[in-house]
């Protein structure tokens, strides 16, 4: 299912993750030529992509939104 994103936030490592509507958080890196998303390196970038939508595979499955305690 196709989710939007309504924030981002960084991980420990320093790559970003989005944060989806439905509660699940998902990494977005830029590892060319594997992963081409140069938009995730600048704030100009992540915020351009609020409200675009990422494909939820955590919501496929039925997995639990990642904000609800276990």
């Amino acid at each position: 299912m196709r989710r939007k994103i309504v924030g981002f936030d960084e991980d420990d490592h320093g790559d970003w993750v989005a944060r989806l509507a439905c509660g699940h958080q998902q990494h977005v890196r830029h590892r060319p030529p594997w992963i081409n998303r140069p938009w995730v390196e600048t704030v100009e970038g992540r915020s351009a992509a609020l409200n675009e939508e990422l494909e939820c595979r955590s919501c496929d499955t039925q997995v639990p939104p990642d904000s609800a305690a276990p």
